[in-house]
C-alpha cells in the first residue's frame, strides 16, 4: 500500500467539497489560481462547448474585467480579449456587467456555481458570453483546504497502532506521505509552468515562498501583475516591484532617514515613468499584512529580497532547476543573496540595523526546497530520489509540525527520530492535513487509526 491508497481506502469517493461544502475563498485568491493556470487550460462552457484557454493574458490594473489580452478556443475558433472572473455566474447581471461597455469584449466568464436555472449571459451588444463553472473536485484540488485550520494538541486514537509498528514501517509510512504531498505540489508547479513558463513558475513559487504567512497570496500576486518577463525589458525592476506592490508615493523620502533619500528618490524617478503600466487602481490593491510579523519578514523587506533575486535571476535559476538537482547549491547561493541597501533595513524608511540582516534566511530557504524545488526535481530528476530528499535536515519543528507529532506519537519525545528530517516534516504536515484537519470528531471517528493496523511494508 502507498500513501495515496490509502487515502483512497479511508475516504472512498468522496471529495471535501461532497462531505462539507466550505464557502469560497475570496475572490482575489481565486483569481491568484486560475491565473497561475491551477485550474488547468481545459474546460467545457455551459452549453457544452470545447473552451481552451491559448493565453491566459494579464492583470487588469483598472476597473473592468479581471484579465486582459487572453486568447482563447471555443470549439476550434480562436477569440482575442478579456477574461472575467466571479464567485457565482448571477454575479454577471448583479455586478452590472451585462450593460458596462468595459465588459463588451470578455470572451469567457469563469465562475464557481452552477446557475440554478438556464442563464443567458450577454454582454452590451446582447452578444452571448460564453460561460464555464470550475467544479467542485477541480476547486478542492487547487485550493487543499481542509476542514479546520488547526487540531487540539493531544495524543490520539493512532498513538497504539503506531507504538505497535516497526520503525521500517512507520519510516515507510512517513516517506510514502511526503513524496505524496510532493507529488501535489510539483503538479501546481507544472500547471504555472505550462501557463507561463518555467521561469514564471519559479519566480511565482519563490515570492510566495518570501511571502510567508500572512503575505504569501501577496506576493505571489506581486510576482503575476509584475512578471519576470516584463522586469526584463524594462531593466527597473526594484522599481517596478516596489510600485506594483503599492509602496512608492512621491513624499516618501521625506519620511526617511537622510542616508535613505537618495535610494529611496531613485526608486520613485524610474517608477513614475512606468507606473501607468503597472499600478493597481481602487479594488486591485495588493492584501498586504502590515502588521503581527517579526521585523525581518516585514513586507518591504520581502519584495526587497524578490528584487535581489531578480538582479541575480540567471544564475539563480539556473542553480535552482539545475538537473542533476543540487540543493546545498540553492541553500548556499540563497544564504549569500545581499543588497547594498537590504542588508541592514527592515523597511524602505528605517534606521539602518546594527548587524547586517540574511535577505533569504535558512529557514525560508528550507521551505522553498520542501514546498517548491525539491517535488520538482523528484518529478523530473532520476537522480533526486526520496533518499536524497532523506538527506536533507529541517529546521525547528512549527506548530503543525508539533500538534501532528503529538496526536500520532503521543509526546514529542517519542516522536523525535522524527522530527530531524525536512522529508519527515513534510509528511507529518500531510498527514495533519488530511486526517488531523478532516476531522470533527475530536478523533473518536477519524478512519486513520484503522488504516494504520492495515499498514504494512
Amino acid at each position: 500500500m502507498n500513501y495515496a491508497g490509502l487515502l483512497s481506502v479511508a475516504f472512498p469517493g468522496t471529495t471535501l467539497s461532497e462531505q462539507s461544502p466550505e464557502p469560497l475563498p475570496s475572490e482575489l485568491e481565486l483569481q491568484a489560481i486560475w491565473f497561475s493556470g491551477g485550474f488547468g487550460r481545459s474546460f467545457r462552457t455551459l452549453d457544452g462547448k470545447q473552451a481552451s484557454i491559448v493565453q491566459f493574458g494579464e492583470w487588469n490594473r483598472t476597473a473592468g474585467p479581471d484579465f486582459i489580452q487572453a486568447v482563447i478556443e471555443l470549439d476550434g475558433e480562436t477569440r482575442a480579449g478579456a477574461i472575467e472572473l466571479d464567485p457565482t455566474s448571477e454575479d454577471w447581471e448583479h455586478h452590472g456587467h451585462a450593460t458596462n461597455p468595459s465588459y463588451l469584449g470578455v470572451v469567457l466568464h469563469v465562475v464557481f456555481q452552477r446557475p440554478r436555472q438556464t442563464i443567458f449571459t450577454r454582454n452590451s451588444d446582447h452578444r452571448e458570453v460564453p460561460v464555464v463553472v470550475i467544479d467542485g473536485t477541480a476547486l478542492e484540488d487547487a485550493l487543499n483546504k481542509p476542514r479546520a485550520t488547526v487540531a487540539i494538541a493531544k495524543p490520539g486514537r493512532c498513538v497504539q497502532p503506531l507504538a505497535g509498528m516497526d520503525s521500517l514501517s512507520v519510516a515507510k509510512l512517513l516517506e510514502e506521505a511526503a513524496l505524496h504531498r510532493a507529488s501535489r505540489k510539483a503538479t501546481r508547479m507544472l500547471l504555472t509552468a505550462a501557463a507561463h513558463g518555467r521561469d514564471a513558475a519559479l519566480y511565482q513559487s519563490t515570492a510566495e515562498t518570501l511571502g510567508y504567512r500572512g503575505n504569501s497570496l501577496a506576493m505571489r500576486l506581486l510576482a503575476q501583475r509584475a512578471p519576470l518577463a516584463a522586469l526584463k525589458v524594462e531593466n527597473s525592476h526594484e522599481a517596478l516591484l516596489f510600485g506594483t506592490a503599492g509602496f512608492l508615493s512621491p513624499k516618501l523620502h521625506e519620511k526617511a532617514p537622510a542616508d535613505t533619500r537618495d535610494y529611496l528618490r531613485d526608486l520613485w524617478d524610474t517608477w513614475w515613468k512606468q507606473r501607468g503600466r503597472f499600478e493597481p487602481m481602487g479594488e486591485r490593491d495588493l492584501p498586504w499584512s502590515m502588521h503581527g510579523h517579526r521585523p525581518a519578514n516585514h513586507p518591504h523587506r520581502r519584495v526587497g529580497a524578490l528584487s535581489a533575486l531578480v538582479g541575480a535571476w540567471p544564475k539563480y535559476r539556473r542553480i535552482a532547476l539545475a538537473r542533476p538537482f543540487k540543493p546545498k547549491a540553492v541553500l548556499d547561493f540563497l544564504a549569500t543573496l545581499d543588497h547594498p541597501f537590504w542588508e541592514r533595513r527592515y523597511t524602505l524608511t528605517a534606521a539602518p540595523a546594527a548587524k547586517p540582516l540574511a535577505l533569504f534566511g535558512k529557514s525560508q530557504a528550507l521551505e522553498l526546497l520542501a514546498n517548491h524545488l525539491v517535488p520538482l526535481a523528484l518529478h523530473e530528476d532520476p537522480e533526486f530520489t526520496i533518499t536524497s530528499y532523506l538527506k536533507l535536515p529541517a529546521t525547528v519543528a512549527n506548530d503543525r509540525v508539533k500538534r501532528c507529532a503529538l496526536r500520532l506519537f503521543g509526546s514529542l519525545e517519542t516522536a523525535k527520530p522524527w522530527l530531524s528530517r525536512l522529508a519527515h516534516h513534510q509528511a507529518l504536515l500531510q498527514i495533519y492535513h488530511d486526517f488531523c484537519l478532516q476531522d470533527t470528531s475530536d478523533c473518536a471517528a477519524c478512519p486513520f487509526p484503522e488504516q494504520l493496523a492495515q499498514w504494512h511494508l
